[in-house]
């Protein structure tokens, strides 16, 4: 994997022995590499991805939103096609060489969440965060009530961390039912053969009618105390 960082610093000189630099940082990642099966080019500008190419749909995939005018990444599928060929050729032989010595390996860490306030039946999102996981390299599947689940699912592409680890999203479209369970089950090389599993039920309390009981009980004695105090007050003022 390639790491690539670009800082642009501007300066004006200001006299003659005094020279004013504005610093102006942009940091660009990009992402470039491969397993004997698996790919992946990604480039992205402050944190924000731009393009990644998409070797199933065999197509380079723009994720910047629309500008007037729109940045162009002319050829950068055919060139990625090209370097995962490389790259592949070159796994296997440095595999040869160095005998597969045992990889650096970090655990990842799983959490399940959902989008929007839970409304049942509308439609909403479950997303299944996946961090702190190396090699970038791991599947993702989905249960609703313990039945698998293949459609209405999304995967975003590996996303770098400054620890050199990397976060991936899993999402899954949803229409909550009262006693829905849904679940996400992360694998990795790390886990060792135990997956790791995160769970999300829909268990949505009905309005309780205590609060509005003791409410109207307690308003309906306050107009009682408030029509008897007047009572009092009329008939005082009439003895006098």
């Amino acid at each position: 994997y390639l790491y690539v960082k670009k800082n642009i610093i501007i300066c004006s000189q200001v006299g003659f022995y005094y020279a004013r630099c504005i610093s102006v940082v942009h940091e660009y990642v990009g992402i470039h590499g491969c397993s004997e099966t698996d790919g992946e080019d990604m480039h992205e500008l402050d944190e924000e991805e731009m393009w990644h190419a998409d070797f199933n749909q065999k197509r380079g995939v723009v994720t910047l939103p629309d500008f007037a005018n729109p940045l162009e990444f002319t050829h950068f599928y055919e060139t990625s096609v090209i370097e995962m060929t490389g790259c592949k050729s070159d796994v296997a032989f440095l595999t040869k060489i160095f005998k597969s010595p045992p990889p650096e390996m970090d655990a990842p860490h799983t959490s399940i969440y959902l989008k929007d306030d839970v409304e049942l039946g509308v439609q909403n999102t479950l997303i299944c965060h996946v961090t702190g996981f190396y090699p970038p390299s791991l599947s993702i599947s989905w249960t609703t009530n313990n039945a698998n689940v293949t459609e209405g699912i999304s995967l975003s592409q590996y996303r770098p961390r400054a620890d050199g680890t990397f976060n991936i999203f899993s999402t899954l479209k949803v229409t909550p039912a009262e006693g829905d369970i849904y679940s996400c089950t992360v694998n990795h090389r790390a886990l060792q053969g135990q997956p790791q599993t995160k769970t999300w039920d829909v268990d949505v309390a009905l309005p309780s009618v205590g609060p509005a009981v003791f409410c109207g009980v307690g308003l309906t004695l306050g107009l009682l105390g408030v029509a008897a105090g007047t009572f009092l007050l009329i008939k005082g003022n009439n003895c006098n």
